[in-house]
């Protein structure tokens, strides 16, 4: 019996092609939402007879789930830079069709409920750029087919021509219809009709199939309503109301449900289920409700439920205002401010008669009569009023005073001096001998401003600020050390850096000219030379000592007679002593070593361990260890 209602149903059916008829009415949770998601890979197996590539410009015959494709084919392809709802890393189902018309994309829905509308739908946009083929490419040609689990077309609706545009235009097609008695698992099947070769190329994405009802309303007093704000103190209850056409349902049944996360997740609320629902004060927060709505018979199935409009209503935040208790000192800035911001309005009270319409009341020098309690009333952008109360009491003030600012010399002590209260607290705290009195001694080694802090037993506070300028000592360097052979002169390499007045040298002995930082000096015996600076302002004179290290002549006789009568009886060197690291050896003709002596005097008696050596010409060699060749001749020894 149920063959010939099927096949009567597929002859009324196919003898029209319904034409594009999206539904107008609310719509239920998707049964199929085919998002592509968020990650690449080939669909599972049985949806489509395409094959897969990984490639974002596939050939003839092939798809691929992307997020983005361009460049294809020489530009000849749009550039598709995101999936239809523009979501991050969303995807798409992108088709090179194959050359002969096919099915390119194949589901089955089970568990639908007889006798309650569906849509079929999805977007989808052609590839092909207008100029491409010469301007003559194949156009993507749709037909979307429901059809029962034995190939039996319950419904058929062909999109036509999808026209070529110079970018990438998403549009949507589909159709609905109502399910027969009977029939609870259907196929969704979409079939490319035109050929393939130069065009036919197409994206589709969000292939949908869901519940279609018609239009459910809600409203509250008669209106239809979206979104409405409420003050969280000044809330109360809210009816809201579902309707719909009559006749759309022949036993319906409602439950309205909410949602706390922006519409993410929806829960039924318990015990609504009756066409009115009175919403009850709540935290502040986001809510937003739905009523809920199906057949009798199909309720207990998500599948079959339609949703009405979304209505949402915005709790704003009633901060808790309690009374605040401040205090101030006299001659001192006091400011004290409500909460709020931009588009509040407010009313302000207090003694003497004060009135304000500003967010904060500020005095710049308190007095004893602006103690008192101050309330001040504010509307915010929404409506909402509020108050709130500050207590102040004003205590008396401190004024801080330090001594004048001034000059030391580098490495001085001076003292500092404050007034005005009876607690100090000086910063920084460094050179100071006690930080926490009114009175201590600063030595700071470079120019420092100090402050101090001055307050009262009622915490009162003042500050004020002195700069201690310090007179830096100029850096005197008199060079470094040198050295000279006796009869020689060398300059001398003065610097001085920083402020000073004067400079001098002493001794001034064998100095060209006194006047100078880098003087010729010829000194004839080893001394120290002292370069003085005189600083700005009277400070301490600073110095610095340069020694020049004098070496003498060498005497060196050659000859002497140790024959004991007194007269030139030693071999004595003058001017040795100057040499500190001088070595002095003396050697026979046959090379033996005969004298050696690391004293920088020498008085050579002519004997070689204690015994006299021979009448005649001996060698001496004299190493002064100044990094020169040695020096060198000969001594006679005569009797």
């Amino acid at each position: 019996m149920k063959k010939p209602l099927l096949l009567t149903l597929f002859l009324l059916l196919l003898s029209q092609l319904v034409n594009a008829q999206l539904c107008v009415g609310s719509l239920g949770d998707p049964i199929i939402n085919r998002t592509f998601g968020t990650s690449s890979g080939p669909l599972n197996p049985g949806i489509t007879n395409l094959n897969y590539t990984s490639s974002t410009c596939p050939n003839d015959g092939q798809y691929t789930i992307t997020n983005s494709t361009s460049g294809c084919f020489s530009n000849t392809w749009v550039s598709v830079p995101k999936d239809h709802t523009g979501d991050a890393g969303g995807q798409f189902m992108l088709i090179n069709a194959s050359v002969t018309p096919n099915d390119f994309y194949v589901d089955t829905v089970s568990g639908l409920c007889s006798n309650t509308t569906f849509e079929f739908a999805s977007w989808v946009l052609n590839m092909l750029r207008p100029s491409a083929c010469g301007g003559a490419g194949s156009k993507p040609n749709l037909t979307f087919r429901i059809e029962t689990t034995t190939g039996v077309v319950l419904l058929r609706y062909d999109t036509g021509d999808i026209p070529a545009t110079g970018n990438a235009v998403w549009n949507q097609y589909g159709t609905f219809f109502k399910t027969p008695v009977g029939i609870n698992t259907i196929v969704l099947r979409i079939t490319n009709n035109a050929p393939g070769g130069c065009g036919n190329d197409l994206a589709i994405d969000d292939i949908t199939f869901r519940p279609c009802g018609p239009p459910i309303s809600i409203t509250s007093g008669n209106q239809l309503i979206s979104h409405v704000t409420v003050c969280g103190n000044k809330q109360t209850a809210i009816p809201l109301n579902a309707s719909f056409s009559n006749g759309s349902f022949g036993s319906p049944v409602i439950q309205w449900q909410k949602s706390i996360d922006t519409g993410q997740t929806w829960s039924d609320i318990p015990g609504a289920q009756s066409f009115t629902y009175v919403r009850q004060p709540t935290p502040s927060g986001l809510y937003q409700y739905r009523a809920v709505i199906a057949e009798s018979a199909n309720f207990s199935s998500v599948q079959c439920r339609v949703f009405s409009n979304i209505t949402s209503i915005t709790v704003l935040s009633s901060p808790i205002v309690t009374p605040k208790t401040l205090r101030g000192c006299t001659g001192n800035y006091l400011s004290f401010q409500t909460i709020g911001g931009a588009g509040y309005s407010y009313q302000w009270t207090g003694p003497n008669n004060f009135s304000s319409t500003s967010q904060s009341t500020t005095f710049t020098q308190a007095n004893f009569s602006d103690s008192g309690q101050y309330t001040v009333v504010f509307v915010s952008p929404d409506g909402c009023v509020n108050s709130d109360t500050f207590h102040i009491t004003i205590f008396p003030g401190v004024k801080a005073s330090v001594s004048p600012d001034t000059l030391i010399c580098e490495g001085s002590t001076i003292g500092l001096q404050a007034v005005g209260g009876n607690i100090y607290k000086w910063t920084p705290n460094t050179c100071l001998s006690n930080p926490n009195i009114s009175n201590p001694l600063a030595s700071p080694t470079d120019s420092t401003t100090y402050q101090v802090l001055v307050s009262n037993q009622y915490a009162c506070k003042d500050s004020a600020k002195i700069t201690i300028n310090v007179n830096k000592a100029p850096i005197v360097n008199a060079g470094a050390d040198k050295t000279i052979f006796e009869g020689q002169s060398i300059g001398l390499d003065g610097n001085i850096n920083g402020n000073y007045s004067s400079f001098y040298w002493l001794p001034i002995t064998y100095v060209s000219n006194g006047n100078s930082l880098t003087p010729e000096v010829s000194p004839t015996d080893s001394i120290t030379y002292t370069l003085f600076a005189v600083p700005n302002f009277g400070c301490p004179v600073v110095s610095d000592q340069v020694f020049i290290k004098v070496y003498k002549h060498l005497n060196v006789p050659n000859a002497f007679s140790p024959n004991g009568d007194g007269i030139n009886d030693t071999w004595v060197i003058k001017g040795l002593y100057s040499y500190q690291g001088a070595v002095v050896r003396v050697f026979s003709r046959d090379g033996g070593l005969v004298f050696q002596t690391h004293n920088a005097e020498v008085s050579w008696d002519g004997k070689y361990k204690g015994i006299p050596l021979p009448v005649g010409a001996y060698f001496y060699v004299i190493d002064l260890n100044l990094g020169i060749s040695p020096l060198s001749g000969v001594v006679i020894i005569i009797r």
